[in-house]
């Protein structure tokens, strides 16, 4: 049984998710970074979290030739970032004007994410169009505020 690609695409809207910006650092790549939404924990003993890049994305290719990355949770006045990170033509564009600076295992963290998770890679898996990546936290670092949200092809924002 085939499913509608449409369907599909408009199924996953209904999901709400965070938005993260996937980076890596290395001698061969340089810096490279994407927005990305596919994102989950794993496990809490090791600590371990997935992020799932398209095969065709350069970000992905850096990551699994470095076999480091770090996970940069947006906050809800990031979205100028995440536009940035999943719009720009070229990584320089991306990573203009961005505060960052170099984390413990060489992947950029941006300064005021709410979140970072610098993380080694420990497994990779190709399922059809993208690499589920797994990485094994060797870092975070946490920041107060509130997240930024996807929902419905929209950025959205938590309300009490």
């Amino acid at each position: 049984m085939s499913v509608d690609e449409q369907d599909f695409k408009n199924a996953l809207k209904s999901w709400a998710t965070g938005v993260t910006v996937v980076t890596s650092k290395t001698e061969d790549f340089g810096l490279k970074g994407m927005t990305a939404t596919s994102f989950s924990s794993v496990s809490l003993n090791p600590p371990q979290i997935l992020v799932c890049i398209n095969k065709s994305a350069d970000t992905g290719d850096a990551v699994l030739a470095g076999k480091s990355f770090a996970i940069n949770i947006l906050k809800v006045d990031q979205q100028e970032i995440s536009n940035q990170f999943s719009g720009a033509t070229s990584q320089e564009e991306r990573f203009a004007n961005v505060n960052w600076h170099e984390g413990e295992t060489g992947s950029p963290v941006i300064d005021d994410a709410l979140a970072s998770i610098e993380c080694t890679v420990v497994q990779q898996v190709l399922a059809g169009t993208h690499w589920v990546i797994i990485g094994e936290v060797q870092s975070v670092s946490c920041r107060s505020g509130e997240p930024l949200l996807y929902y419905n092809s929209s950025y959205r924002e938590l309300t009490a």
